[in-house]
């Protein structure tokens, strides 16, 4: 039997380090526009506690989501020793395009995945680039896009990658901007015969809630009414997103583990996005109830939020680069491991990929 089999990885992680203390000197707005002042340290404090977060990456001046996204993918080429000219598809997800500085305009055209496709030197013209939008699962939406055009006899191999500077797109006066990071991570995909080791990709699964639920995160203005009124900065109502979250998530992962025929005991890893520490350690703790287990094993989850931060495409491939390639202390994958990759997002959408390793 052929199956998406994930033949390598790599990921971009910007050298600039923001920590915690970098917002000290910040003043927050509520949303009504009041200052509320000079940020004390018992509100990063609890921002850290709540989120997880202690520092994040952000990209140096001039330094495109597009050739952080060439980066990954060229790390992730090398990882898989194929020739790059032999890609059919280059997939690339984020949100805000190349922009310069902050603020900026985002520039898509052309799309990012040709900027990418030319910054990689791949001169194939049946190499098909081609950018994917749709919120912080953007990246696991490639993954299960391009598992269909294999299975649909379209394509054979692609690299798919997801990249994102929103650092360029945070309002200084909102608290939300001590969430949100930049960065890039990629795999490399291959339609292989995976004769009867039961590899690759075994199901895949989406949601999309696209009413009141499409404007949980959306582009606004400054919480400071004294600054520039264009509606420039991304915007989240962090309460009902992780209400929706909670409410979904769990389900969406578990429809489409129990499509894989697996047995949840085998399952090795849970590679979510890497939003918000507690809500994602409330999103496993319900998952695994479904399932009628009130104990998470323990290392089933990974994270590297508390360093990187939350740059949404980019998440899931950066996590998995860096468990692949032995960097994140107590994780480690082998040959037959059964996975699940899971992601919510501005849409409101959510997706969920069940993989064993070959």
């Amino acid at each position: 039997m052929y199956r998406s089999i994930i033949t390598g990885s790599g990921a971009f992680i910007p050298d600039d380090i923001v920590s915690n203390n970098h917002f000290l000197s910040s003043v927050f707005h509520s949303e009504n526009g009041d200052s509320q002042g000079k940020t004390m340290p018992g509100v990063v404090d609890k921002f850290s506690k709540i989120t997880g977060i202690q520092e994040r990456r952000y990209a140096m001046n001039g330094h495109l989501a597009s050739q952080m996204a060439a980066r990954a993918g060229e790390l992730a080429i090398l990882d898989s020793g194929m020739s790059r000219n032999s890609i059919d598809q280059v997939i690339v997800a984020h949100n805000f395009g190349d922009m310069t500085e902050t603020p900026s305009y985002p520039s898509m055209v052309p799309s990012l995945a040709s900027r990418v496709k030319h910054l990689l030197g791949i001169s194939n013209p049946a190499c098909i680039p081609y950018d994917l939008i749709f919120g912080c699962p953007g990246w696991l939406q490639g993954v299960i896009q391009a598992d269909a055009f294999f299975k649909a006899g379209i394509a054979k191999t692609a690299l798919v990658i997801g990249t994102e500077t929103l650092s360029r797109v945070l309002d200084p006066h909102d608290r939300d901007s001590m969430i949100f990071s930049d960065g890039a991570g990629a795999i490399t995909l291959e339609f292989r015969d995976a004769g009867d080791r039961n590899t690759g990709v075994l199901s895949a699964g989406v949601r999309s809630d696209c009413g009141e639920e499409a404007d949980f995160i959306t582009m606004g203005r400054s919480h400071n009414p004294a600054k520039n009124g264009i509606p420039q900065y991304i915007k989240m109502k962090g309460r009902r997103v992780y209400e929706y979250a909670l409410r979904y998530v769990p389900a969406a992962m578990k429809e489409c583990f129990d499509r894989s025929g697996s047995d949840i005991r085998d399952l090795k890893a849970i590679f979510i996005h890497q939003a918000n520490e507690k809500m994602d350690q409330a999103i496993v703790k319900e998952f695994y109830g479904l399932y009628g287990i009130t104990d998470v094993p323990p290392a089933v989850m990974p994270m590297c939020i508390q360093w990187l931060g939350n740059n949404s495409v980019a998440t899931i491939p950066t996590l998995f680069d860096l468990v692949k390639r032995s960097r994140l202390p107590g994780f480690e994958l082998c040959g037959g491991d059964l996975l699940i990759f899971a992601s919510v997002g501005a849409g409101m959408n959510i997706n969920a990929v069940c993989y064993r390793c070959e």
